[in-house]
């Protein structure tokens, strides 16, 4: 009775797992949580083709996804993700719907035989296997027939067997859209020749940076008729133009003081505390407690530098800052590791081979640091040449066999605080200081709180941001009244459907404030991830064409550019008619280089750069042909191929591979253009607005 209890009660949370699970077999899925408050639960948040999408739905669904978060990453979500999230979870509830309305259209259904064989076949289901399988992974059929029996499970296994027919559903209409789908064999021969082919190519370029501008003539009626037929290029969408105002949210140092305040009144309590699980439970700690045995690299940096190289059993350390968060760390055991590990800083020089000034050049920056004229950070950010250098030169913790030999035993040789070097290594000159080094694993306790803005502080930035909503709108002067708060106005142009605005980032809940205003309108206090934002629409522009004289700075470079591409090619054109390939380089004053290994993912030509053309016309030619003349981004250009290394022949695990993934790209291709197919014929409402404070 206890296992069908245990069952009973762990099933609703697996199912919700398993809900999800479906969405997946149509379209990934990132959701995100909904934050609205005073909304009743039968509301619809959307209307497809008549059928609504009520808001209990809704908020069931992102409110899952929001913990589901929270217990990976023991974080809070932050709003702007939460903005993206909650839209990508609406569009997946509207596709679903669109999906079962196709589904009912085309009478796809499931019989009861089919669950039955999904339950009790030769391959039942995973949602099957999971609940009821042995230690075997064979599924325990008395388990499961007692489960079925039970009347007190039955709404459980009604959810279970409703859950099954979606998913059977789902891959009936998969399956019907794939059956549209073929690759041949000579699809799968073609792909492999394809992506194996190499090619080695032998061409004459003209660059067209080689001609000055002043060489070739552009007129007004250049400009303008190029402007005219390229007109698309300049087509924008509808655009706003905002002024904005922002409160930072970040945490001051007043802050941290009283998040530190807190640590320290509890540090004595959760010294003499018996049960550190506990106590860090009790006392809400953004990270659960763990049992496992720690290196220092599994550490932050921080807190491996306060435990490491001597750990006490049963001190607390801290409060330390790290990660976002004010940390406590109990020191609950110690034990020898089975490796050593050092946390180790350095200066590098790149120089392949012997170099006698960079190894003086080293030898005096360390001689200003040993002094104390200067220190390791300062110096490894000025001329450090990796990407550490930003970092003060921080390497974090290694264990040997992390870095090459050289550099690995003058660090494991040095004292802790030592320079030493330089040091030669196949990658140049180190400098290296040791700041700390551990040869145990330990078990803690971390007590760990977030590192937030005080409430009244934002309370305070809220009340004075709606201060101005108010005052603004009243006067209709946002600079003055935003002024008189002391608030700095800021401006930027955002065109509709645009995804990132510069400085804010993503922020879906400006999109939609920005979709249904007019010239004058503000919008309400919106949180951004680390600021407090109002915006204010200053003027919209409808979708339309750029004019001429907005975009005659873009056009010049252009059609400069397309009158070299017409003079270089005449002039390859003609040299080729008169002298052939061979006698390229002496009519034309230049000489015929050479291309290597090229296949189909070579896009960067040596000596043109990045040439599109230039790999997909070399692998339509033979080997011995020439091509015609390339007018490509960077030259005009004419190539001849001199070598063509066939594949090997394909196995069958490889034609087998290639076949799929075929498939899957055509079906996924065909798939989308379903979906928008269906979206572009529904009849969609979306109310959303409606749970927007």
């Amino acid at each position: 009775m206890g296992t069908m209890n245990n069952m009973r009660e762990n099933t609703g949370v697996v199912l919700w797992i398993l809900v999800f699970a479906f969405g997946v077999i149509w379209v990934l899925q990132d959701s995100g949580g909904l934050d609205a408050v005073g909304v009743s639960g039968g509301t619809d948040v959307a209307v497809v083709d008549g059928d609504a999408i009520t808001y209990q739905d809704y908020i069931q669904n992102v409110d899952q996804q929001v913990q589901q978060f929270q217990q990976q990453s023991g974080q809070t979500m932050p709003p702007q993700m939460l903005e993206q999230q909650r839209d990508q979870i609406f569009q997946q509830m509207v596709e679903n719907k669109l999906r079962e309305h196709e589904m009912d259209r085309l009478g796809i259904t499931v019989t009861d035989e089919e669950i039955y064989d999904m339950v009790m076949g030769d391959n039942p289901h995973p949602i099957i296997r999971s609940y009821f399988g042995d230690e075997a992974g064979n599924v325990n059929r008395a388990l499961l027939q007692s489960f079925i029996n039970n009347p007190e499970a039955q709404q459980d296994w009604i959810q279970i067997e409703q859950y099954l027919r979606s998913v059977r559903r789902a891959e009936k209409m998969e399956n019907l859209i794939g059956a549209t789908v073929r690759v041949t064999d000579q699809d799968v021969l073609d792909e492999y020749r394809r992506r194996n082919l190499r090619l080695d190519v032998e061409w004459v370029g003209l660059r067209y940076a080689s001609i000055p501008n002043d060489s070739v003539t552009v007129t007004e009626a250049d400009l303008e008729n190029f402007y005219e037929e390229q007109r698309e290029d300049y087509a924008r969408s509808r655009t706003y133009s905002i002024r904005y105002v922002t409160r930072s949210t970040v945490p001051t140092a007043a802050d941290t003081a009283a998040v530190f305040a807190e640590l320290e009144r509890l540090k004595p309590t959760f010294a003499a505390a018996e049960d550190d699980s506990v106590f860090v439970t009790r006392n809400a700690s953004q990270l659960p407690f763990s049992d496992e045995w720690l290196a220092a690299p599994d550490l932050d940096p921080e807190i491996a530098e306060a435990v490491f190289p001597n750990p006490e059993v049963g001190a607390v350390l801290g409060p330390i800052s790290a990660g976002g968060r004010a940390h406590l760390v109990k020191l609950r055991d110690v034990r020898p590791a089975d490796n050593e590990v050092v946390h180790a800083q350095h200066i590098l020089l790149r120089s392949p081979e012997e170099d006698a000034d960079i190894r003086q050049t080293l030898v005096d920056v360390r001689n200003q640091i040993t002094s104390g004229e200067t220190d390791f950070e300062s110096m490894a950010r000025q001329y450090s040449q990796d990407g550490s250098a930003s970092e003060g030169g921080d390497l974090g913790w290694f264990a040997r066999g992390q870095m090459v030999a050289p550099f690995e035993d003058a660090a494991f040789s040095a004292s802790i605080g030592q320079v030493v070097g330089p040091i030669k290594t196949q990658l140049g000159y180190h400098l290296i200081r040791v700041n700390a080094r551990a040869a145990q694993e330990v078990k803690v306790a971390d007590f760990a709180l977030d590192i937030r803005t005080d409430v009244a502080t934002l309370n305070d930035i809220q009340d004075q941001l709606d201060d101005l909503v108010y005052y603004a709108g009243e006067s209709g002067n946002f600079n003055e009244e935003a002024e008189r708060l002391g608030l700095t106005v800021q401006q930027v142009q955002v065109e509709e459907g645009q995804q990132f605005i510069p400085v804010l980032g993503n922020s879906r809940a400006i999109l939609t404030f920005l979709e249904s205003a007019d010239e004058g309108d503000i919008s309400s206090v919106i949180e951004l991830n680390d600021v407090f934002v109002v915006a204010y629409v200053n003027d919209i522009v409808p979708e339309g064409y750029r004019p001429f004289e907005e975009v005659r700075a873009e056009v010049e470079p252009r059609v400069y550019v397309d009158k070299k591409k017409e003079l270089l090619g005449e002039r390859l054109r003609s040299a080729y008619a008169s002298a052939g390939f061979d006698g390229l380089p002496q009519a034309l004053g230049t000489e015929i280089q050479t291309a290597t290994d090229l296949g189909f993912g070579s896009n960067v030509i040596p000596g043109l750069g990045a040439e599109p053309k230039f790999v997909g016309t070399a692998m339509g030619l033979d080997e011995g042909k020439t091509s015609r003349v390339i007018e490509g981004r960077n030259a005009a250009y004419i190539l001849r191929v001199i070598d063509v290394e066939e594949p090997t022949a394909i196995t069958e695990a490889q034609r087998e591979t290639i076949r799929q993934q075929l498939l899957q790209q055509r079906r996924g291709r065909i798939q989308n253009s379903w979906l928008t197919s269906l979206r572009e014929a529904a009849d969609i409402s979306d109310y959303r607005s409606r749970f927007q404070q």
